[in-house]
């Protein structure tokens, strides 16, 4: 009878598709870790999570099939077994969710996910279907219940494993970042789990970026008394090696390393790099080209760049026009120098001369009106796509979610991008993000800078400068605000009454915020993507539709 037992959890990125570098990368760790009895992975580790409807390709599931075989062949040479999470058909044509265990030469065992999320980001029912309440695995005389992920969210699949004699629970995740899941993971969902069946738990959590997901890792193994026996880091990838043994009790983990996971803002901060680089590298794209407008978003957009690919891979460009203040144009050279990065000016005067020309007859009759101010948007939109097709870095937007929940942003124009940092992060977390940063060099970083902007960027009041004497409280009310306002519509799904009667805000002013959030959803169609920090980014987690004619105020 096994006694004692040696579990190696790699905590590892994946490429969404590339089966062969995954299949590598696994390949990897175990040549790494000979001497353990298994290695456990990711879920859906063989081809990335998540695949959406590239799933549905025949193609895919065929060759994940041929590839799972020639991993479980490889361990045939009497190392380590393998537990490795990706896709399976059946004679049906069904597409499952699965996790394989290999080992001595063979797939001993595959175990199918039952419990499919289709909430928020997540919609697995549409690529997959659900597998029965599992059965345990024999493995080595040891009984292993395999949740996978969503299974061990809920109680059902560990209820039926325990019920069926199950002596460890190992879940393997691809559980997204969001602002504090790592704790609720931890203490609140799976150490539930333990309470209620009496066993130890391994919880294994992927990193990395994927479009508009990014993962945090934050493994760890909690021993049946709910104690933390590992914790892993956050953000990185990480080999852990676990000792096990059992005794009357059942099985133990021998205690190791706890983690501290990162707190606010730094954690945010580095979602932003890590969603950014996985996204720029994975795409294949030199670098970065952004607008430096001397304000507080495009500074701390031109900082996360910097600390995720490098100052030398950020190439910022100042845009001014006849509204461009003097003090603009300082901070955002005071802004570049401190980063370290590439800045140009190209000034934007004559192309609007050239539209007003162009414009003045069919204007005649019009008063000048946010028409011009857009323009001029336009303009510095076109001159950095141009910059981009040009020389080949991807273009950055510098929106927040503050701008883009009311249409603060002018569509072809500041919207105009691959990819945006801020698309998840109100502006009084931007406000935070920016201090944050100016005293703390990440852990993540390319950068050893700091400061990273002059303190003037954090301290003047916002304006778009598209007018003269503009400030962003001209037309919206104080960022402290409206960003409680917005929580409160967008996450909480609250309506106008219910605003007002948790801060007392003017009834007028809320129902105005509302319908400007509602009016703002096609713009927020046609905008890039940007990382999921929130529980309802503007993407997949919520979809509402362009027209309707539903308000609460």
């Amino acid at each position: 009878m096994t006694t004692a037992l040696s579990i190696v959890l790699s905590q590892m990125t994946q490429s969404v598709g590339d089966l062969a570098a995954n299949a590598d990368a696994m390949r990897d760790v175990r040549a790494r870790h000979s001497d353990a009895d298994l290695i456990l992975y990711p879920e859906l580790q063989l081809i990335g999570y998540p695949p959406e409807d590239l799933v549905l390709k025949p193609a895919l599931a065929e060759r994940a099939a041929t590839v799972l075989a020639e991993l479980a062949a490889e361990t045939g040479d009497g190392g380590p077994a393998m537990l490795v999470g990706s896709v399976e058909r059946d004679a049906e044509g069904r597409l499952y969710n699965i996790v394989a265990l290999l080992d001595e030469g063979r797939v001993v065992a595959t175990r199918r996910k039952h419990e499919l999320p289709n909430y928020g980001t997540f919609d697995e029912k549409r690529v997959f279907a659900p597998g029965p309440l599992p059965d345990v695995i024999e493995w080595r005389g040891v009984k292993l219940g395999l949740p996978i992920c969503e299974d061990g969210w809920f109680p059902a699949v560990c209820g039926h494993l325990v019920a069926q004699g199950a002596e460890l629970l190992i879940s393997v995740n691809g559980s997204p970042y969001e602002i504090d899941k790592d704790d609720r993971r931890l203490t609140q969902v799976f150490a539930a789990r333990v309470a209620e069946t009496g066993l130890p738990l391994i919880f294994l959590n992927r990193i990395g970026g994927q479009d508009e997901l990014v993962f945090d890792g934050c493994s760890f193994v909690l021993n049946a008394d709910g104690r933390a026996a590992h914790r892993l880091t956050d953000w990185e990838g990480e080999e852990r090696a676990t000792r096990w043994t059992k005794g009357e009790g059942g099985w133990t983990c021998e205690p190791g390393a706890i983690a501290e996971w990162e707190a606010h803002p730094a954690d945010i901060y580095s979602a932003m790099i890590l969603s950014l680089r996985d996204y720029v590298e994975r795409n294949r794209f030199p670098g970065v080209v952004l607008g430096l407008s001397g304000g507080i978003d495009s500074a701390i957009c031109a900082a996360i760049a910097a600390d995720a690919l490098g100052p030398d891979k950020v190439w910022c460009v100042m845009l001014p026009s006849r509204f461009t203040s003097q003090e603009s144009l300082d901070d955002a050279r005071g802004c570049a120098d401190m980063i370290g990065c590439r800045l140009d000016t190209i000034a934007i005067a004559p192309a609007v001369e050239a539209f007003d020309a162009m414009l003045a007859d069919s204007f005649a009759d019009k008063d000048v009106d946010t028409t011009e101010e857009n323009v001029q948007s336009r303009i510095r939109g076109v001159t950095l796509m141009a910059l981009s097709n040009k020389f080949g870095p991807m273009l950055l937007t510098t929106g927040n979610k503050s701008e883009m929940s009311v249409g603060y942003a002018t569509i072809y124009g500041d919207m105009a991008g691959g990819y945006n940092p801020l698309k998840d992060a109100y502006k009084t977390t931007v406000f935070a993000l920016a201090e944050w940063r100016n005293a703390h060099v990440p852990r993540l970083s390319r950068n050893p800078a700091t400061p990273v902007m002059p303190a003037n960027i954090v301290t003047k009041p916002p304006s778009a400068e598209l007018r003269p004497d503009q400030k962003d409280e001209d037309s919206l009310p104080p960022y402290v605000d409206l960003d409680r306002m917005l929580h409160m519509l967008v996450e909480e799904e609250a309506s106008v009454d219910d605003v007002v009667a948790r801060y007392g805000f003017d009834r007028a002013a809320v129902a105005r915020i509302e319908r400007l959030l509602m009016l703002a959803e096609y713009k927020r169609r046609q905008a890039p993507p940007g990382v999921k920090l929130s529980t309802r980014n503007f993407g997949r987690d919520r979809r509402y539709p362009i027209t309707h004619g539903f308000r609460t105020g």
